[in-house]
């Protein structure tokens, strides 16, 4: 019956399902020691780049292969997103205790919040895709967020959306746990993509690549 065909939109649908599972066990387990959270959402960006056109090939080779390529870089990336996340928190907790509430606390957050995002939002799969310094991948990311900042908003608002879902009743939740974090790091893998895509059809541009077969 067609209906069970490999062609089927249920068959595609539970094979796409059964492929966040994977992943996101995979992003799970390779984020055990905390430290290794950035290395492994690097890793998983990569499967998912590759997920968004139907490229991925062996999930969890892929990934373990990622993993190894990027752990440096990735944990380095994770160390900054906590620090200037930590930051932010800070700034935050000092407008709510000093008295008075200094409006300066507010706009400094709100503004080191806005320059945080932008510069981090894009770095996963920049650095999960080419080959460049951490430095340059954030500088990358910022202006990518800059120049498609309407696309970037849509991510933003996305993510928040995915998170609210996950956490909307307990269902949800159990949910979330299962493919919650593969399912947000595909969202933000699908619009990175098609975005890169368009730079590198750019004449004149030069990138690296390290993509390559799963």
């Amino acid at each position: 019956m067609k209906f069970f065909s490999v062609e089927s939109p249920l068959y595609r649908f539970l094979s796409r399902f059964m492929d966040m599972l994977k992943l996101n066990f995979m992003w799970l387990l390779f984020s055990i020691p905390i430290v290794t959270i950035g290395a492994a959402t690097v890793a998983a960006m990569s499967v998912a780049l590759k997920m968004a056109d139907d490229e991925e090939g062996y999930i969890g080779r892929s990934f373990v292969r990622a993993f190894r390529e990027n752990w440096k870089k990735g944990t380095v990336l994770w160390v900054i997103t906590v620090i200037a996340a930590y930051a932010v928190y800070l700034d935050f907790q000092f407008f709510n205790a000093i008295e008075g509430n200094p409006i300066m606390f507010l706009i400094i957050g709100i503004v080191s919040c806005f320059i945080i995002v932008l510069s981090l939002i894009y770095a996963y799969p920049l650095t999960a895709r080419y080959e460049n310094t951490l430095i340059k991948t954030i500088q990358n990311s910022f202006e990518i967020a800059r120049r498609y900042f309407g696309r970037t908003l849509l991510i933003v608002f996305l993510l928040v959306f995915e998170f609210l879902i996950f956490q909307f009743n307990s269902t949800m939740i159990f949910f979330g746990i299962l493919i919650g974090p593969a399912f947000m790091i595909f969202t933000v893998a699908a619009f990175s993509k098609r975005i890169f895509q368009k730079i590198e059809a750019e004449p004149g541009t030069v990138t690296e690549k390290k993509e390559g077969p799963a």
